[in-house]
């Protein structure tokens, strides 16, 4: 296909969620298109040759940082959540499970985030002590570099302020009993995260509920789940599996879990009580 692509009729079809080169050629292409742009055009803004546009965009070669840069300073992007720089970053560490950066700049960008998190504290809530004790206990196993546990530690602090900063997104959060029965870093981490979770819970836009292990069958979810409502009122989820993360996009796939995270809702301690629990566990702590 020639740079210009005005001498084939034939354009690849990209799929985003092959690799994370993949997601980061397609959204270069769908910005570029939006503009209608050739890629020879933007190759002369970006001071390289269509030829390497194609190439980047159909996955055949991996954006570098100084183009990265030079392509958020031609889309308008420098230092926002969506910037290629950042997401350039995030590939060449290596420290995100692939697809997460994708649903990190939908959840950026979200009007509503509900969540459901099983075994650890939801990282919208987490400490920095207690998410650097599990970055770099991930890193004493050998499953990242103590640079990538640097790293997601600094993704938990800006996907916080992202969240959290001035803006008016409603955060629902129910922690399975898992999240907080679990040991993360001793005494001291452990207070320091249930005084966050109570602090959490005092916002004026969010909502905190524990599901207790006594719901027994009555807990819908075994796995962490997280729905989006964005500003248009579409529905997003996401969810993970050992190896890769996924962003749903398609609403009558989204639609049963919004219904089951409501049930489960309905059924589970309210904030007020969820609250109490917390401060029991904080109590407990010597």
């Amino acid at each position: 296909m020639a740079g210009s692509e005005g001498t084939s009729v034939y354009v690849k079809q990209l799929n985003p969620e092959a690799s994370p080169q993949a997601a980061y050629g397609a959204r270069l292409r769908k910005l570029r298109e939006a503009r209608g742009w050739t890629q020879d055009q933007l190759g002369d803004m970006a001071g390289c040759s269509g030829r390497h546009i194609s190439a980047m965009e159909t996955g055949r070669k991996s954006a570098t940082l100084p183009f990265s840069r030079r392509a958020d300073q031609i889309f308008g992007l420098v230092g926002s959540p969506e910037a290629f720089e950042r997401e350039w970053r995030e590939i060449k560490q290596g420290s995100l499970l692939v697809g997460f950066p994708e649903y990190l700049r939908l959840e950026q960008r979200a009007a509503e985030i509900r969540l459901y998190e099983v075994g650890v504290i939801p990282g919208l809530l987490q400490t920095p002590e207690y998410a650097t004790v599990l970055a770099e206990s991930a890193a004493r196993r050998g499953a990242i570099s103590a640079e990538q546990a640097q790293e997601r530690v600094a993704v938990t602090a800006q996907r916080q302020a992202a969240v959290f900063g001035g803006r008016e997104t409603m955060v629902f959060a129910m922690v399975d009993e898992s999240c907080l029965l679990r040991p993360v870093g001793g005494p001291e981490v452990m207070k320091a995260q249930y005084d966050r979770l109570i602090d959490f819970a005092e916002l004026p836009n969010t909502m905190l509920q524990v599901v207790p292990f006594d719901l027994g069958e009555r807990r819908p979810f075994n796995l962490p789940v997280y729905v989006l409502t964005m500003v248009d009122r579409s529905l997003m989820s996401y969810a993970e599996s050992s190896q890769q993360g996924y962003v749903e996009r398609e609403t009558t796939a989204v639609q049963p879990l919004l219904s089951e995270y409501h049930r489960l809702q309905a059924v589970a301690p309210s904030q007020a009580a969820s609250v109490d629990i917390v401060k029991q566990l904080r109590k407990g702590i010597t």
